[in-house]
């Protein structure tokens, strides 16, 4: 059960008292060593910096690291929980950031919950970061913070939430599309729940080349088209949502009504990503997909429909957000090599392109290991992924005139792949001299029970 797990998390917090500590990477042990690192020394490097900004990212870590925003109001299942609810995901998503992509990031929660206040707090620490992740916002808000953040600021700001969850579904469907011997452009898909995750991946979809009459939308009201009673309100209040009702108008059969069941109806492809089921998907509305459907339900912790619900009903390849089954789609594979490619090219801003860019190679590394209908994406533990990704993202942001680094395709790969390399090798390392102590005996007791449970 969940609650295993919650008990076994908390332990484990309160044990290691936190998951991240920043430690120096230089050697700090004597006068000579703190009078170049500190004063006097370090008065050359800041006047550097004072007449150059830029500099920062040669002279300090800014180059390397990021901050994880959030406002907790709308934190994985939990809801709007506040900032102090939010830290220890953020703190997670900080370790990940590190643990895969050799990113250094900083949580970061805050009480700004006006959106105008949100953005002005980007403003203000920018120069101390070279990215933004942002995090846990709840929507709309999410979509106009990533926005006018992305114009207003000279470096990356991402949204996990939104990209990095449109990212890894595209990458997905790329493979799955492949498997079923469709071609993802002239497939019918329906997008169940507009949300967060939905909204970007539309985005995505119709920049690769599916037309958004092949789309249809369901949000919590039924489909989305052009004559639905609440669509001038839409426009005020959800200009994001607004514009996939007047682009789809109710996707390849123009339907005027209707909800899940009516969408699903001859669909290729299906991609949830509304609240926790199951039951939320019926087998009987997957029987009426096209021949050899693809079925992602990817709410969690319990998927919108059973995988082997999706299976008996017909569908072909099925993904959800769980790890403990085949197929999960895993913002980890994104969120870590992305920046990692973008901060070692020094970029400005992370386009959909890029993102895009992003999705294809993690399509192409599962393909080129062998893709088949319970492997369609690469798991968190093969970490070659992830400098080959970094590296189509640099290379993206290159082509894109969004780099202050010009470098080529052999230099990005090696410099990602080194810095991943070697912070494996600091983890492994500090772990096997007890720097970093092992889990408690009791713990990992409890750990394997709550396996066998979950089974």
């Amino acid at each position: 059960m969940a609650s295993d797990w919650y008990e076994i998390a908390k332990r484990l917090h309160k044990f290691y008292e936190g998951k991240i500590e920043v430690l120096p990477k230089v050697p700090a042990f004597t006068q000579d060593h703190f009078s170049i690192w500190y004063t006097p020394g370090v008065a050359g490097p800041s006047r550097e910096s004072a007449k150059d900004p830029d500099e920062t990212f040669y002279l300090t870590w800014r180059w390397n690291v990021i901050a994880v925003v959030s406002d907790g109001t709308r934190v994985l299942g939990l809801g709007n929980i506040g900032p102090e609810g939010a830290y220890p995901v953020m703190e997670g998503k900080s370790l990940l950031f590190k643990a895969l992509g050799g990113v250094d990031a900083v949580p970061i929660v805050h009480r700004a919950r006006d959106p105008e206040k949100f953005l002005e707090l980007l403003e203000l620490i920018e120069p101390s970061f070279g990215g933004i992740n942002l995090e846990d916002i709840e929507s709309p808000k999410c979509f106009y913070i990533l926005e006018e953040a992305r114009k207003r600021l000279q470096i990356p700001v991402w949204h996990d939430d939104q990209q990095g969850t449109a990212t890894v579904t595209l990458a997905g469907l790329i493979n799955a599309a492949k498997i079923v011997g469709k071609d993802l452009r002239k497939m019918k898909i329906a997008l169940i729940g507009v949300g967060a995750s939905n909204i970007p991946l539309y985005r995505l979809l119709k920049l690769i080349g599916v037309p958004p009459s092949n789309i249809v939308a369901v949000d919590s009201k039924g489909v989305l088209h052009s004559e639905r009673g609440d669509i001038e309100k839409l426009k005020n209040t959800n200009p994001w949502k607004y514009q996939i009702a007047i682009e789809t108008d109710g996707g390849w059969n123009k339907l005027r009504g209707g909800g899940i069941a009516e969408a699903l109806d001859d669909a290729d492809a299906v991609v949830s990503a509304t609240r926790p089921g199951p039951g939320i998907i019926k087998p009987e509305w997957v029987k009426k997909m096209e021949k050899d459907a693809i079925v992602f339900a990817i709410a969690n912790p319990v998927p919108e429909i059973w995988p082997w619900e999706a299976k008996e009903a017909g569908a072909k390849v099925v993904a959800t957000g769980r790890s403990d089954l085949p197929n999960q789609v895993n913002n980890s594979l994104a969120f870590p090599a992305i920046f990692r490619g973008v901060l070692d090219v020094r970029a400005k801003t992370i386009t959909d392109e890029m993102t895009v860019a992003a999705a294809e190679e993690l399509a192409r590394y599962a393909e080129e290991k062998g893709i088949h209908e319970e492997y369609i994406l690469p798991t968190m533990e093969e970490w070659e992924v992830f400098p080959r990704v970094a590296t189509a993202t640099a290379l993206k942001a290159i082509e894109q005139g969004v780099a202050r680094l010009k470098l080529s395709r052999d230099e990005i790969y090696e410099r990602a792949k080194t810095i991943i390399q070697e912070t494996r090798k600091k983890l492994e390392y500090l772990f096997k001299t007890g720097l970093i102590r092992d889990i408690p005996e009791e713990v990992k007791k409890m750990i394997e029970e709550a396996k066998k449970t979950h089974k």
